[in-house]
């Protein structure tokens, strides 16, 4: 609608009016100022900040490193190595030259090829009647009946081996219970539903409390404990999903908070001497130390340079990269060389922190600094501290994975019985045992924390 004349409003009228334009010219300056802010300004991805790969796009270029021009250089040629011990060795004699047709069936003849040619047998399962006799007691004249078989007790049709290869499809590789169902019709002949998937990962959580119970423990004995969390689904509502690893154990732990507690919580007593994380606020003064991860750092390094701070930024990277170098070669050096070297990382960084810093991002990134700064190099003073909290960050991405094909869970006792599943393969795999082996042993009962 048009604005009605200027000769018919009052003088009240036009000052209100005045009053507007000038409020309006006032939010559009500083949106327009907001907007010239970030002209120029890059964009974040996995390279330099915290957020995933996934989200850095595809095709998109901007922010992605480009592939180094020129010819990839040559790879060492591999073939499949021979099976140690064939199941079965078909040994071919030649009957007649190839090349003139002459008949060499009672030549001497060697092997002048060898290959190992590997199948499947057909997959069926295998179907044991139990049949339990009884009768009427002449003592007592009260009726009695035979036991079950070990390993075969009556209730569930199902065996240890599919109950075993049934959860580790669905937690390890993602399969959902409508595949696992196809799979087992279609692969095996075995015809099983949905909700007897359900009910076998069900009656595992006794197991599974056991076996988390002993990992827990295990872990309140570790000197040095990494942890990170990520996002769950459970009934459409966003928890987290903790882990907590050691040189002995891997505690996973589904929380509906991300506050400190869930670290507290688990620890109890306990304090280790050194907590290896990021720069979370709810994982901070858990451990006697703190080594905050320096991949998280240097990206953040990345993204200042990226803003454009070519003298800061630059040497700060440099110099985390050198002390990373030099941890990975720690184990090699004696003490009071390492001792020398700590020493030598934090007089350095002293030194840059004090030069004088003009670029905003630069600014921004001396602030960090200067915040975590006692944090940095403590995997210098102790060998066996990380510089990095990689570690957690590959054993809480399968989880990720999870969520993501699967989109979380639909009960409570199904995102536990996960928790405890990842952390009963996690620390079987510390100790060289496959995820199967780990499943079918807390199947079976056997299972033991190392």
């Amino acid at each position: 609608m048009a604005p009605p004349p200027l000769h018919v409003l009052t003088e009240a009228e036009k000052n209100e009016l005045l009053l507007a334009q000038h409020e309006m010219i006032e939010r559009m300056a500083a949106r327009i100022s907001e907007l010239e802010a970030l002209v120029g300004r890059p964009r974040k991805t996995s390279s330099n900040s915290h957020i995933p790969p996934s989200k850095d796009g595809f095709g998109r270029g901007k922010g992605r490193r480009k592939a180094s021009a020129g010819k990839r250089p040559p790879r060492e040629g591999k073939s499949r190595p021979l099976a140690d011990t064939p199941d079965k060795t078909e040994r071919v004699m030649a009957d007649a030259c190839g090349h003139c047709g002459t008949d060499v069936s009672d030549g001497l003849q060697r092997c002048r090829h060898r290959y190992d040619h590997i199948d499947l047998p057909p997959i069926a399962p295998i179907v044991t009647r139990v049949e339990l006799f009884g009768g009427r007691c002449r003592g007592c004249g009260r009726r009695y009946r035979a036991q079950a078989p070990a390993g075969m007790p009556p209730g569930t049709p199902f065996g240890p081996g599919i109950r075993s290869l049934l959860t580790y499809l669905h937690h390890s590789h993602h399969v959902s219970f409508e595949r696992l169902s196809r799979i087992a019709a279609e692969l095996f002949g075995l015809v099983i539903s949905e909700g007897a998937i359900a009910n076998i990962f069900r009656r595992m959580s006794q197991d599974m409390t056991a076996a988390t119970k002993a990992i827990g423990d295990k872990l309140l004995s570790a000197r040095i404990i990494a942890s990170d969390e990520t996002t769950t689904r459970t009934n459409g509502i966003t928890q987290w999903q903790w882990v907590f690893i050691s040189d002995t154990a891997v505690l996973h732990k589904i929380a509906p908070r991300r506050a400190r507690s869930v670290a507290e919580e688990v620890l109890g007593d306990h304090q280790p001497d050194v907590w290896v994380s990021d720069r979370y606020a709810g994982q901070q003064e858990l451990g006697k130390a703190h080594q905050v991860c320096l991949a998280h750092v240097l990206r953040d390094v990345q993204y200042a340079i990226d803003c454009g701070d070519t003298i800061f930024a630059p040497k700060i990277r440099d110099h985390l990269r050198w002390a990373i170098r030099v941890g990975k070669r720690r184990h090699q050096l004696k003490p009071s060389t390492l001792a020398s070297y700590a020493a030598r990382a934090d007089t350095k960084l002293s030194q840059l922190m004090r030069a004088p810093v003009a670029h905003p991002a630069g600014k921004i990134l001396l602030r960090q600094i200067k915040a975590w700064r006692t944090k940095f190099f403590v995997f210098l003073t102790n060998r066996d501290v990380p510089a990095t909290n990689n570690i957690s960050e590959r054993e809480i991405r399968p989880s990720v994975v999870f969520r993501k094909v699967t989109n979380g869970f639909r009960s409570d006792w199904g995102a536990q019985i996960h928790a405890g599943y990842r952390s009963v393969t996690g620390t079987a795999r510390l100790s060289g045992q496959s995820a199967l082996g780990a499943i079918r042993d807390l199947v079976d009962g056997t299972f033991a924390v190392a």
